[in-house]
């Protein structure tokens, strides 16, 4: 019998701890804090740099390089310590914490300090271990998300650190109502999660069962927002996202004035908002930047944009394979002239068009982006035209494909585009076996599906469902805001 370890390691659904929780116990004897910690402590790249206070008492720091600043830790912790006078009873104003003899110093604590990039500090003869922030982790300059480009407005973004990305919405979102609440997720690696919400307007009821979600994430570690998303929606296996994803610090403050909670994760530029439901993936700040009837057209496109996006080349197939007398007799040439050369059925055609489209889009993300934009568009062209004339497709399908791809480029979410996309797939089988009577019939589970989904306990059709008439007035319209009315003064004569 073969050895089947890979198997245990496959499917064996037992934790490991990477570390051992012990009780450090804080020493009087700077040797035996450093013994203590040199057994347990298994962390690569851990310094060890023995100095001199006053030129006579013995002081050690411990640090991760590569995670904390050395101009800090000279300027805070050496510099002070070596070349300043400090009596026996050491107490620097610099700490960041302090942990006495008699604390319950967890080995764990010591461990997530130090990589969370933190110097701690022994004394010979002092029975404590001090604290410094020292964090020097290499991050990224504030810069608009190429994803979510606005035409008027502010252009910042978030990064991958989650007190600058708080700190940007405090710019917008401040005062004595605003909370934030911050919890430890992960066994291996701690990852900090912090709830940002208004609590004049915000529901309790939401903000008790988020938290409870968020409580019961039990994982080794968290290493994408979305990981978090996945673990706390309501149903997982919806092609619609229940929590939306921004890398705008004003699209966060907006939704927190609409009693909505923000969600900041370490080491993620991208924050969850919940709960959300289907209008607000139509929404961006943008649109009150501009006139209420230019933002009204524009929002009517994108609604009429995400049916024709799922529907568009469902219609064309339905119609070709069972409801051709719906097309006006020129209309009818046109198009059979068009498909006089084509062997394949309208299902295949369209399946082969739309697979080539979505493999051209990814080849366009995943390269850089001067490449990317060529293969998009020499692709498209050469491929289309080379499939026209090798008689695989017909022009008409060619422009229902752009048709469609053009339409769900308005979307302005991209989660909830790319559901949107997989369900076109769907709608195209059904609408090969049974036609409109298949459509219409997708289009009614569709709905139904809307109705039903719940984001964070919420209906996800609100205001559609349940009706509510009284917030229709900036759902697929935005109408004007009715401020002051200003007298017009006329000048004497």
């Amino acid at each position: 019998m073969r050895n089947q370890w890979w198997k245990k390691m496959l499917f064996s659904t037992e934790s490991k701890q990477s570390k051992p929780v012990t009780q450090m116990p804080c020493s009087f004897t700077l040797g035996e804090n450093l013994r203590f910690l040199k057994d347990q402590l298994q962390i690569s790249h851990l310094t060890y740099r023995r100095f001199l206070i006053n030129s006579h008492k013995e002081a050690e720091i411990l640090y991760v390089k590569g995670l904390v600043d050395e101009q800090k830790v000279q300027e805070k912790i050496l510099h002070p310590l070596m070349y300043e006078d400090h009596s026996d009873s050491f107490n620097p104003l610099a700490t960041l914490y302090e942990y006495h003899a008699n604390d319950e110093i967890v080995l764990d604590t010591i461990y997530d300090l130090l990589l969370k990039g933190h110097t701690i500090l022994f004394i010979d003869g002092v029975n404590k271990l001090f604290v410094f922030s020292t964090s020097g982790v290499p991050k990224r300059s504030i810069e608009e998300p190429q994803t979510e480009s606005m035409l008027k407005g502010t252009h910042l973004g978030f990064i991958e650190v989650r007190e600058d990305n708080i700190s940007m919405v405090r710019q917008y979102v401040d005062g004595q109502s605003l909370r934030i609440k911050h919890f430890q997720l992960g066994r291996r690696k701690k990852c900090t999660v912090s709830l940002m919400y208004l609590d004049d307007l915000v529901h309790g009821d939401v903000l008790v069962e988020l938290e409870n979600r968020i409580k019961k994430v039990d994982v080794d570690t968290l290493l994408t927002v979305g990981g978090l998303e996945e673990m706390i929606e309501d149903n997982p296996y919806s092609p619609f996202p229940q929590f939306l994803t921004t890398e705008r610090p004003d699209t966060v403050s907006m939704h927190l004035l609409q009693g909505r909670i923000a969600m900041f994760m370490d080491h993620s530029s991208g924050v969850l908002v919940g709960p959300t439901n289907f209008a607000s993936f139509f929404h961006t700040v943008d649109d009150y930047n501009l006139r209420w009837s230019v933002v009204s057209f524009i929002r009517f496109l994108r609604f009429a944009a995400f049916f024709l996006s799922i529907l568009l080349p469902s219609l064309y197939i339905a119609v070709l394979s069972f409801h051709y007398e719906v097309i006006p007799i020129n209309l009818y040439v046109s198009v059979a002239e068009s498909r006089e050369r084509v062997p394949l059925p309208p299902i295949i055609e369209a399946y082969i068009m739309e697979v080539t489209l979505e493999t051209l889009r990814e080849a366009g993300l995943r390269l850089p982006a001067p490449i990317g934009q060529t293969v998009g568009i020499v692709g498209g062209i050469v491929i289309g035209q080379a499939a026209v004339e090798a008689g695989l497709v017909s022009n008409i399908m060619v422009i229902v494909v752009a048709l469609t791809a053009i339409s769900s480029f308005i979307l302005p979410n991209q989660d909830f585009a790319a559901g949107a996309r997989l369900l076109r797939f769907a709608f195209m089988l059904i609408s090969a076996f049974f036609g409109m009577i298949g459509i219409m019939f997708g289009v009614m589970l569709l709905i139904g599906h809307l109705i039903a989904l719940e984001s964070l306990g919420t209906p996800y059709g609100n205001p559609f469902s349940p009706t509510r008439f009284k917030y229709w007035g900036d759902l697929i319209l935005r109408l004007p805001k009715m401020g002051t009315k200003f007298v017009k003064h006329q000048k004497n004569r």
